[in-house]
């Protein structure tokens, strides 16, 4: 083959134009390509550093802002809770009040209808008193034929129905 005859004349100069072309090549990209990429590269870490930097200090503020609104949450939970036990000690005492009001009235009306059945017996027993004395009078005239005087008669009663 005649081209790989030609190899050991010409090898040298292809070397020499390939060591010219890859210097070339490394000078175009090592100082004209790569110091853009290398800016690029660090503009994009400086601002994901900083991305970085400001999403932890959202955060930060974040976990504030959650523990403000916790702290003002639980005051809310502390007040409510102390609202519903006021209300509740005021309900109970209102309660109290009225059972108080009512038992009142109700001891009241207990006692006049004691009163009430107190006179009633009262009066049913001296009518009883009464009508025994006067049917004793008459028994004892029928039987033995002596009048017994009216007050007698009612205090003998009275002595067998306190028996």
């Amino acid at each position: 083959m005649p081209q790989l005859s030609q190899l050991s004349e010409v090898y040298l100069s292809q070397f020499f134009w390939l060591a010219v072309a890859l210097g070339f090549i490394f000078f175009v990209i090592a100082r004209g390509m790569l110091p853009k990429i290398q800016a690029t590269v660090e503009a994009r870490e400086q601002r994901i550093a900083s991305d970085l930097e400001r999403a932890q200090a959202a955060r930060v503020e974040a976990d504030k802002t959650e523990a403000d609104w916790r702290e003002r949450m639980d005051a809310a939970r502390a007040e409510a809770a102390r609202i519903a036990q006021e209300a509740k000690q005021a309900s109970a005492r209102d309660t109290e009040a009225k059972v108080q009001k009512a038992s009142e009235k109700l001891n009241l009306k207990i006692e006049a209808a004691e009163k009430q059945l107190r006179e009633a017996r009262d009066k049913a027993r001296a009518e009883i008193e009464e009508v025994a004395a006067e049917a004793t009078q008459g028994m004892v005239a029928r039987l033995t034929g002596v009048n017994v005087d009216k007050q007698d008669a009612a205090q003998a009663v009275k002595a067998e129905f306190h028996v």
